[in-house]
C-alpha cells in the first residue's frame, strides 16, 4: 500500500478524533472520561481507514464524496449542539454524525460504482 493512502487515513482519522473532542468538550462544555477519548479514538479509526481503503481501491469519486459527506456531518453535530437547547442535542448530534457519515459511505460507494458501470458500456 501506497504511503500517501496512510498519511490521508491518519489525517482524516486525527482530524475526526479533534473535531469530536472539540465538539463535546468545548463546545458543550462536558469533562470527557477515558472511555470517551476511546470511542472518538475507535471512530476517528473507523474513517481514516474506511478513507484509506477508498483510495487504495481507486474509488476517487467514492472518496471525494465520502469527504465532503464527512464534513457535512461534522457540520450538523456542531449544529445540532450550538441550536438545541433541549436535553437531547447531545445526543442528536453525535447520532446525526454516526447515521450521516454512514449513509454517505453508503450512497458514495453505490454512486462509484454506477459511474463505474456507466463508463464500461
Amino acid at each position: 500500500m501506497d504511503s500517501r493512502y496512510w498519511k490521508i487515513g491518519f489525517f482524516t482519522a486525527l482530524t475526526s478524533f479533534v473535531l469530536l473532542i472539540l465538539g463535546v468538550r468545548t463546545v458543550l462544555g462536558h469533562e470527557l472520561i477515558v472511555n470517551n477519548y476511546l470511542t472518538f479514538a475507535v471512530f476517528g479509526l473507523i474513517v481514516g481507514i474506511v478513507s484509506s481503503l477508498l483510495l487504495f481501491y481507486q474509488l476517487h469519486i467514492a472518496f471525494k464524496l465520502f469527504m465532503v459527506v464527512l464534513v457535512l456531518a461534522f457540520a450538523e453535530m456542531f449544529r445540532s449542539f450550538i441550536m438545541m437547547d433541549n436535553e437531547f442535542s447531545e445526543a442528536i448530534g453525535i447520532l446525526s454524525l454516526f447515521i450521516i457519515s454512514s449513509f454517505g459511505l453508503a450512497i458514495s460507494v453505490i454512486v462509484q460504482f454506477l459511474v463505474k458501470l456507466l463508463r464500461k458500456n
